[in-house]
């Protein structure tokens, strides 16, 4: 056991000095807070992310991100019994970025699972050095059953992604083993909803992804930092919203990144706007401040469930009420 915890101190040692390729992250601290810019991605660098999937992603230039989309297309699901396009919320991805010193890079990935894919994958995942960060659901009332699980690593991009591929290459996540995209749909969420009253609610814009619309909202306001990375919106650290259905029968599912003073406030939000929460957990490990992720759903007309969501959106950086163990002093 000394050994061990030996090997593992060692480990964090020289991951912190920029030489080791992979860093366990459960009982490794953040680093420091840093003001240095993320180094860029290369065109090498993401040619390799590409050959490894066998598929090409997109790079977000303003943080450094390459993000690699992994949606269930073989997936048919239903929610309450009613057929929900993959967009509204079962697509998973993996993206790529470096710490702020550019001498490593992290992998993050949030997968899409069936419950007899989650433990195959946890094994693959350790069997190509890469760890768990979390496992939890997304949804309730879904057909067949989904959990999601956060994959993670540290190391040099080309090896990253050859372990990522690696892990992920006997499943239906790898982009070889699933079908062929489906012609786009005659009717997206421009037919579906009205959108500039979306967007007028919620004070922002969203993406239109097939019958689908979406909102992904970053916490510029906070600064996290995990590993040497700056967690930000294409990593993983977002606010979002997604609207299937149509305008006066609405699906919304969504997730909400939240400090954890910032938690109960909007459960409580949540809940007098008649969405239901879904599941609280972490995404992530060693991030400092440790950032919570909840899960909510509702059903109704889009306009009052957009009101719902921005409400939740508007508790996110303000000052919370004064507390000891979750009571109002």
């Amino acid at each position: 056991m000394e050994t061990r915890n030996n090997r593992r101190k060692f480990l964090q040692t020289t991951a912190l000095a920029g030489t080791a390729l992979f860093l366990p992250v459960n009982k490794l601290r953040a680093l420091p807070l840093s003001s240095a810019k993320t180094p860029a991605i290369t065109p090498e660098e993401m040619a390799a992310i590409d050959a490894a999937l066998g598929k090409k992603g997109s790079y977000k230039e303003a943080e450094q991100v390459y993000t690699t989309p992994l949606p269930r297309n073989d997936l048919k699901m239903k929610i309450k019994g009613e057929p929900v396009p993959i967009p509204f919320g079962f697509g998973g991805w993996v993206s790529f970025k470096k710490t702020t010193d550019g001498r490593l890079a992290m992998v993050m990935s949030d997968t899409v699972l069936q419950m007899e894919e989650v433990n195959p994958l946890i094994s693959a995942a350790h069997a190509n050095g890469l760890e768990i960060a979390a496992i939890h659901n997304h949804f309730f009332y879904e057909e067949p059953r989904i959990f999601y699980m956060h994959i993670h690593g540290m190391g040099n991009i080309a090896d990253l992604a050859k372990k990522y591929a690696d892990t992920i290459r006997d499943s239906k996540l790898f982009p070889a083993n699933q079908p062929a995209p489906l012609a786009p749909p005659a009717t997206t969420a421009k037919d579906l909803f009205d959108i500039p009253a979306l967007d007028a609610i919620v004070k922002a814009t969203g993406t239109v992804n097939g019958p689908t619309y979406k909102y992904t909202i970053g916490r510029s306001d906070l600064k996290i930092m995990a590993m040497g990375v700056e967690m930000t919106t294409n990593i993983g650290l977002n606010t979002w919203a997604s609207f299937a259905g149509k305008a006066d029968d609405a699906h919304i599912a969504g997730d909400v990144a939240m400090k954890q003073s910032e938690v109960n406030t909007v459960i409580k939000t949540l809940r007098a706007h008649n969405l239901e929460v879904v599941a609280v957990h972490n995404h992530m490990l060693g991030d400092e401040p440790h950032m919570i992720f909840l899960h909510y759903y509702g059903r109704g007309k889009a306009t009052e469930l957009a009101q719902g969501f921005k409400a939740a959106l508007d508790v996110l950086g303000k000052k919370p009420e004064k507390s000891m163990g979750g009571m109002k002093m």
